[in-house]
Order: C-alpha cells, then sequence, then structure tokens
C-alpha cells in the first residue's frame, strides 16, 4: 500500500482550524508560534478568533492553512514517533498546498513557507484591480470543451482555465466580462451549471503575471532543498525533486493551470493507494474520490483523526 501526504489550498479555511491540534499537542503548537514570529503578527489569533473576513483575505488564508497543514502533520509526526511523510510515496498539494506539500518533505522551511505565501497572497490580491476580474465553477464539462469555452471567451478579455480540479469541474479565471460571458458559452455546450465563485481576485490566469514576477524575486531569495519524497506539483503533473525546476514551477503555478485531476491520476499509476488530506477540511477527499473512487482518503486535521490515521499507518 503507498501513501501519499495532500495539502488543501485556498476556500478549505475556517475559524478555529487547528485550535483543538494546538491544545492537544506541543509540536502542533510550536508550528503556529513559529509562523506567528516569521509574520511578525498574531496569525494564530485570527485563524482561531477570526474574524472571519479577516481570515479569508488572500494575505492570511495562504500561511494559515499551510500553518494549519503542517501543526496536522507535527501532531501525526508525534503522535507515531516518526515522519510518515519520509515513508510515502509523494506529496502534492492543490495551489498554496504546494507549499505545504513542500514544507512537508523538508524542500522549505516552515518560517519561510509561511513568509513566501504571505508575499504571494498580497502579490495575487493586488496584481488586478478589484472588481476587475473573476473566476467561474463550469460544472459538467471536461477540461478540453472548458479551453474552448476559455478561448471563445476571451473575445472580451483574458479568459484562462485556472483548475483542473476533478472529471467534469473545471474553473475558469480572468476578466469578469470575459468570465461572465464564459459561463453563458459553457451552459450553450452543454455545462449543468456555470457558478461565478466569490472570490477577491482572478488566479491562476495570464492576469496574475505581476504576482508571478514578484513571486520570482522572492524565491530568488529563499533556500530550497531537494525534498525528502518527490512533490508532484499542479503545473506539470508529475513528481519533482530537483529544487531548480521546484522553484521555476512555483513561479509558473501562479498563472498556470492547477491540473489537480491529473496529478491524483499520475500519483495513482506512481502506486499510491491511500491520501492523507492533512489540514484543514475535506474538498481534496471529495476531488479525489470523483477522480479515482477505488482510492482511500483520511483526514488528518483534528486530534480524532489523528489517532485514526495512527492506527491506519501501523496497519
Amino acid at each position: 500500500m503507498g501513501d501519499a501526504f495532500v495539502f488543501p489550498g485556498q476556500g478549505s479555511q475556517a475559524v478555529g482550524m487547528g485550535q483543538a491540534l494546538a491544545e492537544a499537542y506541543g509540536d502542533a503548537r510550536a508550528v503556529f508560534e513559529e509562523v506567528d514570529e516569521a509574520l511578525g503578527e498574531k496569525l494564530s489569533a485570527i485563524i482561531w478568533e477570526g474574524p472571519g473576513d479577516a481570515l479569508t483575505l488572500t494575505r492570511n488564508a495562504q500561511p494559515a492553512l499551510m500553518a494549519v497543514s503542517i501543526a496536522a502533520l507535527r501532531a501525526l509526526q508525534s503522535e507515531t514517533g516518526c515522519d510518515p511523510v519520509k515513508h510515502a510515496v509523494c506529496v502534492a498539494g492543490h495551489s498554496l498546498g504546494e507549499y505545504s506539500a513542500l514544507a512537508a518533505a523538508g524542500s522549505l522551511s516552515v518560517a519561510d513557507a509561511a513568509r513566501l505565501l504571505r508575499v504571494r497572497g498580497e502579490a495575487m490580491q493586488t496584481a488586478v484591480p478589484v472588481g476587475e476580474g473573476a473566476m467561474a465553477a463550469l460544472i459538467g464539462l471536461e477540461i478540453d470543451a472548458a479551453r474552448e469555452v476559455a478561448e471563445e471567451a476571451s473575445s472580451l478579455g483574458a479568459c484562462d482555465c485556472a483548475n483542473d480540479n476533478a472529471p467534469g469541474q473545471v474553473v475558469v479565471s480572468g476578466a469578469r466580462a470575459a468570465v461572465e460571458r464564459a459561463t453563458e458559452i459553457a451552459s450553450d455546450k452543454g455545462a449543468r451549471r456555470a457558478v461565478m465563485l466569490p472570490v477577491s481576485a482572478p488566479f491562476h490566469c495570464r492576469l496574475m503575471a505581476p504576482a508571478a514576477d514578484r513571486m520570482r524575486e522572492a524565491l530568488a531569495e529563499t533556500a530550497l532543498g531537494a525534498p525528502a519524497v518527490p512533490v508532484f506539483q499542479n503545473v506539470a503533473a508529475s513528481p519533482e525533486s530537483d529544487p531548480d525546476i521546484i522553484r521555476a514551477n512555483l513561479i509558473e503555478q501562479v498563472t498556470a493551470t492547477v491540473r489537480w485531476r491529473e496529478s491524483v491520476a499520475a500519483m495513482r499509476a506512481a502506486g499510491v493507494t491511500r491520501f492523507f488530506e492533512t489540514g484543514a477540511g475535506k474538498v481534496l477527499a471529495g476531488l479525489i474520490k470523483r477522480i479515482d473512487r477505488s482510492a482511500g482518503t483520511l483526514p488528518v486535521g483534528e486530534p480524532d483523526d489523528i489517532i485514526a490515521a495512527k492506527s491506519a499507518l501501523s496497519v
């Protein structure tokens, strides 16, 4: 049985996430303290006490979700007495979750991951003026059809496929008028639903080029080592261990499609039979089951999950 540890992205955040872990495990609590110190502020207070709109801000949500993911992993390490990631086939993360995956695999320090995600969140938020960009979920269309929709809608402005999440679930991103037009075209092409998403910026599209430039600068100043296990990166949907290629892929990721469906299929082909969703929520488990119903999934986000995961790892 081959295991993978996977880490959630933006949208999985909730006020109070990770607090029970911090109360139950000193190693988990230390992660939040390390992130607070790296950022020079009490992000943990926003994570645990809110308000919700402050946590949802991209500049806060991105390092917050990474903190919870690594806290959950450290709690599992504390419970098992070993680092289960080193015995896994691979790790992967959805969008910002890729930074969590790299920290989990020892390629990035937690402090550096927090600082990079703060920069990434701020850069992505400011790349496009508020209200000028949008994202929409196209439900019931496969990626090739979604690309045709995006290309046709691009007559009104930038429109790209941002997320290939699962069969029949693709997200498009770009200029608001173009994305709104994409929802109309998608419906005409047979999408079951085409829904505008409540997001603050058009992530993972060409309009994020200024944010990619900012990440190029930030990553050039950050030490990046070889991960303990291969990381399946979003832009390539394939395993990578070379720090230079990992860095280049992280830069490209800001404007490129998150190829989650392909990544999960590739991890399955590499021998992964069980996915530990490490951190807040259960979004990835739902997507993984849509991609491959026979794949096993386990949450690792609450103290009870830690005990269950420990039992599963010992089998």
